[in-house]
């Protein structure tokens, strides 16, 4: 049994619903002239008859929009991502920015698929503080580490009494980290 492209295009304008997957239409002139699935986060999803400006932030319309002439004079595929004040928040987009083209190869409009990336970005954001985080501990204790060395070196005769006494001060300090460790950071009994 063969489907027709309209029932085609009905099914597939139902399997976005379960996407972050938006798919918009516009004409040479920016208005949309069909959206499925488009994100809540712009202007609770009503944007056919609106341009990007009617529903985008000023700083990420004007951006969209530049992507979008260019698309339409050079032809070529433009991906750009947005921002957009979400109530919670931010949301986060990638669009993708095609030129619609008839047979003659005359472009007749833009089709933009655009991608919620916002838990994406945030795990990336948590990502980049807790190597920060890292960073930090990490320079902290060579800190700590060359400190014990000076001072190892302080009351040391010799080589092999340094090596000896270093050695224990190591051991000793990476004994501590584990059991701060062990007690989810929130301290450790001297005893």
């Amino acid at each position: 049994m063969a489907s027709s492209d309209a029932e085609i295009l009905a099914n597939l304008a139902k399997a976005l619903k379960n996407t972050g997957i938006s798919v918009i239409y516009q004409d040479l002139s920016g208005h949309i002239v069909w959206a499925r699935n488009a994100p809540r986060a712009w202007s609770d999803g009503a944007v056919v008859g609106a341009r990007d400006e009617d529903f985008l932030p000023e700083k990420e319309a004007v951006r969209v929009w530049s992507a979008k002439q260019d698309v339409l004079a050079s032809g070529e595929a433009r991906v750009i991502q947005i921002a957009v004040p979400d109530g919670y928040g931010t949301a986060w987009f990638d669009l993708w920015v095609d030129a619609d083209r008839v047979e003659d190869g005359a472009i007749r409009g833009l089709l933009t698929t655009a991608v919620e990336t916002t838990e994406q970005k945030r795990r990336e954001q948590t990502l980049r503080a807790l190597l920060r985080e890292v960073s930090h501990r990490s320079k902290n204790r060579l800190s700590i580490i060359q400190t014990i060395a000076t001072q190892t070196e302080r009351y040391s005769g010799s080589i092999d009494s340094f090596l000896t006494r270093f050695r224990g001060r190591i051991q000793s300090l990476a004994s501590s980290q584990d059991l701060v460790t062990s007690s989810n950071w929130r301290g450790a009994n001297l005893q």
